[in-house]
């Protein structure tokens, strides 16, 4: 290309990069500003949402490498189908069991 017609060029694809860069950047803000509206909307901070997210799932049971209460339920009717432990033991457990929930 000439050089007087890459000069003209130039400033013109500056004009299209910052166009790009600020619709972009519109398009985060609104987002952001859209989630924020409906996270408040539904009674929850927009700063504090991950920590509470975060805080929720460490305190549940959904991490914990203890196998579920059905599962263990299960463990124990197994005991007790094998006579590995009496009728009497079985329904402690599972009353223990229960009462954990």
């Amino acid at each position: 290309m000439p050089e007087s017609t890459m000069s003209g060029f130039m400033p013109v694809i500056f004009w299209v990069i910052g166009g790009i860069v600020v619709v972009v950047a519109i398009f985060v803000i609104v987002s952001a500003v859209t989630n924020a509206a409906r996270v408040r909307k539904a009674g929850h901070n927009p700063l504090t949402l991950q920590t509470d997210i975060a805080t929720k799932l460490l305190d549940s049971d959904a991490l914990s490498s203890q196998p579920t209460v059905e599962a263990r339920l299960q463990k124990i009717e197994q005991l007790r189908a094998a006579g590995t432990i009496t009728g009497e033991e079985y329904d402690t457990a599972r009353s223990r069991l229960l009462t954990q929930l």
